[in-house]
Order: C-alpha cells, then sequence, then structure tokens
C-alpha cells in the first residue's frame, strides 16, 4: 500500500463501500442512492427537493431519477411546499419511512463492524484528515 496514492486508496475504499451497500440494498429491491436519500430526508415535515440534491451532493439529473424510482416504489409522495407555491416538498411514505429504518440500520451495522477493528483514535484520525482533505478542495487549496 505504501506505493498507492492517497486518491486511489479513497476511491478503491469507496467504490467498495458503495458496492457493499449496492449488494444489500439489491436484497431490498433498493440501491445505496435510494438509502442514502431516504436517510437524508427528514422523517416528518417532509424535505425541499432543492436541498436534497446538494445535501447528499448529487447531480440534479441522478437526484431526479432516484426519487421518481422512489415515488414509484411508494417510498415517498411530493407535495407543493405551502410556503411557496413553487417548490415542492419530499415526504416519506410509512413504507418509506420502514425502508428509512432498514436503512439506519444498515449504516450502523457498517459503522460497528469497522468500530470493532479499528480503534476510536485511528478513527479519530481518519476523520481528521478527511475533513481537511474536504478543506482543501472546498477551499480550492490544490489546483
Amino acid at each position: 500500500m505504501k506505493d498507492k496514492t492517497i486518491d486511489y486508496i479513497l476511491r478503491a475504499t469507496w467504490q467498495a463501500v458503495s458496492r457493499m451497500y449496492n449488494e444489500e440494498a439489491s436484497k431490498y429491491g433498493a440501491t445505496m442512492s435510494t438509502g442514502f436519500a431516504l436517510l437524508s430526508m427528514d422523517k416528518e415535515n417532509g424535505t425541499p427537493s432543492t436541498t436534497l440534491g446538494p445535501k447528499m451532493g448529487m447531480e440534479a439529473t441522478s437526484l431526479t431519477r432516484t426519487l421518481k424510482s422512489m415515488e414509484e416504489k411508494g417510498l415517498i409522495v411530493r407535495k407543493k411546499n405551502p410556503l411557496d407555491g413553487r417548490g415542492v416538498l419530499i415526504y416519506l411514505t410509512d413504507f418509506g419511512k420502514e425502508k428509512r429504518e432498514q436503512s439506519k440500520e444498515t449504516v450502523l451495522k457498517f459503522n460497528e463492524a469497522v468500530k470493532q477493528k479499528v480503534s476510536a483514535e485511528k478513527l479519530q484520525h481518519f476523520m481528521e484528515v478527511s475533513e481537511i482533505i474536504n478543506e482543501l478542495i472546498n477551499e480550492k487549496k490544490i489546483f
């Protein structure tokens, strides 16, 4: 691993995590994107569709496809925003809330498995390094 670059390790690890979540989600007829969307939505008060994309770091076209699929599966409903008629709020259905809990359990299980193998100190260092990388990128201090 010494000869691998930081970006290679990040990419390979994220691809492995993504593949793992997609394999698990496929058992329930879902995708990682669906699970992530469910976890990013307010359980009770609805979520403006305009805030969901940035919250998830998802492009509008991908988000639109994901939301359409979720609506077709009965996980969400879209309603006009009562405070802004131009906007739409996305609400979880009872089925969506059930699947949200399933997604939450999956994420917590992953976190627990990692915590069993990695010390709290090493996890803290990982979080700190990740935060620094994100700051460098967001502040455009690399290129």
